[in-house]
């Protein structure tokens, strides 16, 4: 453990500094996993006893340098029930992915008792996509650590994430890094030369050829012109003064003043951020509403524009009609509280969208009751007040022309092929409405703002951002940031945007590499069970 933990280190830190939004480092990620990969190579080829136990805590402790250091601003949300109190449950964002990075790397070396080293590398793959794919699918998702999400900053390199999304990204940091480390360790095991220069020029190739076929792609892109003018205003409320200190009907005025100082005759769209209207809303009387009539009065000025503005909407059943579905005070009588977006027109016609990837803990409560004694807590994770309802799909919202806009509501962003279903069912562009103040002036606002650039690439679409406090802007089809506030400031910017109605290959097919990839694991894990019991039993009869 002495002479590997030094190596675990180095490759969390080496990971960290890796990672977004820091610049002109994202390189480190082609040799981040090499100390790790030399550490447990080290422990399969050492006589000590308990390899397995070594290597997964081994594991464990890099991820976790990794992890923490990287979204260590989850805590910034959580202090408000005690700063003392909040550390052990910010252990559980922080640790649980580790975890999961830390048994795929156990089961890696399990397959190394049955199989070679190749085979077991390229297992290896898989398998991790395999954890990355189960931690954006369960209960407990949070696809934040998705390594295609390393290159952000780097948008440049991987325009071609319009036919893979970000696993494309995941299966090139393992590729690169898995050669070099066979290139290391070759050194010292008398590798045939030829062998040598076969890997070496594999590992300049397989760097080279994606940046350059993504640079050739990136300056060769050309948009077709298709312009509609947005405005995304930034009112730069407190967070936890929205549903306080200041009347609702004073902060949709900011928004309106706001809106108007940038608007134009021709402005299509006016996007404002999540829980824009902080007052709940009865969708079933939404229209007499007193804050939906004082956004929609707004619009009598722009007669052919629709405002998308996000809004804390319920739903009265007379059943438990669905799973999220409370009892309220009056008998037989159920609600449902739903965190939404709101497409309003000047006419009585509103579309509502319910957000449907909820954030663990703050908006909904993962597995049931079965973590309900931590509900008070979770409360304080990004706002929230208890379990949201949602809709099972992607929505989109079409304006009075026929415009066909993506609503996506803050944690949504983080999902490709969830964002791609709404452009597959019509989205010209994408709106991203949130509010990011929870985590105060820390990285977690930045990373926020890169990984949205990938979501323009996986779809060629534009993305208009709303944040409530920072960072609103429009990203082009390229993912380039075009415009952008500053963060903690009152401002409202306006972009002449393209809209796009072609198809790109990740839109129409999804996530078909981590799926491949899921599948693959979970015939290794298989693999890895079965020959473990045949060789048990040899050993047993020896």
């Amino acid at each position: 453990m002495k002479k590997n933990l030094p190596l675990a280190i180095l490759s969390g830190l080496l990971l960290w500094i890796a990672w977004p939004p820091t610049p002109y480092t994202t390189f480190l990620l082609f040799i981040g996993f090499v100390p790790m990969l030399l550490a447990i190579e080290n422990i399969i080829q050492s006589t000590s006893a308990k390899k397995g136990k070594q290597v997964f805590t081994l594991a464990f402790i890099g991820f976790f340098i990794w992890n923490t250091a990287s979204v260590y601003w989850v805590y910034n949300a959580l202090k408000m029930v005690g700063e003392l109190v909040a550390i052990p449950i910010t252990l559980i964002p922080y640790a649980l992915g580790p975890l999961l990075m830390a048994l795929a790397c156990w089961l890696y070396y399990r397959l190394r008792l049955v199989t070679g080293r190749g085979w077991s590398l390229a297992g290896l793959v898989c398998l991790w996509i395999g954890y990355e794919y189960l931690h954006q699918s369960w209960d407990l998702n949070f696809p934040w650590m998705t390594l295609g999400n390393g290159f952000a900053v780097s948008h440049q390199w991987i325009q071609w994430y319009e036919y893979t999304g970000v696993y494309g990204g995941t299966i090139w940091v393992w590729v690169v890094n898995i050669l070099a480390f066979l290139i290391y360790i070759g050194l010292r095991e008398a590798q045939a030369k030829k062998l040598r220069l076969k890997l070496i020029s594999a590992f300049v190739l397989t760097i080279l050829l994606p940046i350059s076929f993504s640079l050739y792609t990136y300056y060769n892109y050309t948009e077709q012109k298709n312009p509609s003018n947005v405005v995304a205003v930034q009112p730069n409320i407190d967070p936890y003064e929205k549903e306080g200190s200041i009347p609702a009907n004073l902060q949709i005025d900011i928004m309106i003043h706001l809106s108007r100082s940038v608007a134009q005759p021709n402005t299509e769209f006016f996007l404002w951020p999540e829980t824009a209207i902080p007052e709940y809303m009865n969708e079933d009387g939404i229209n007499s509403n007193i804050y939906f009539k004082q956004a929609q009065y707004f619009l009598r000025k722009y007669k052919n524009s629709t405002l998308i503005t996000g809004g804390e909407t319920y739903r009265f059943y007379n059943n438990r009609a669905t799973p999220t579905a409370s009892p309220t005070q009056q008998p037989g009588v159920f609600a449902d509280n739903f965190s939404s977006a709101l497409a309003i027109e000047n006419s009585g016609n509103v579309q509502i969208y319910h957000k449907s990837r909820l954030v663990p803990g703050a908006e909904s409560l993962p597995f049931g009751n079965a973590l309900s004694f931590l509900k008070p807590v979770f409360e304080h994770l990004g706002g929230a007040t208890g379990a949201y309802g949602s809709q099972p799909d992607a929505g989109v919202f079409y304006s009075q022309s026929g415009i066909g806009a993506d609503p996506v509501i803050c944690f949504e962003s983080i999902w490709g092929e969830y964002v791609a279903r709404s452009v597959r069912k019509g989205a010209q562009f994408i709106t991203v409405i949130t509010n990011d103040g929870w985590w105060e002036n820390t990285s977690g606002k930045d990373q926020h703002l890169d990984y949205a650039k990938l979501r323009a690439i996986e779809t060629r679409r534009w993305v208009a951002r709303s944040a409530n406090t920072g960072i609103s802007a429009f990203i082009n089809q390229r993912g380039d940031i075009v415009q952008q506030t500053k963060w903690w400031t009152q401002a409202a910017i306006k972009q002449d945007i393209n809209l796009n109605s072609e198809l790109t290959f990740y839109v129409e097919h999804g996530d078909y590499l981590p799926k491949a990839g899921s599948f693959i694991a979970v015939l290794l894990i298989g693999f890895v069970v079965v020959k473990g019991r045949f060789r048990k039993k040899a050993v047993a009869a020896v």
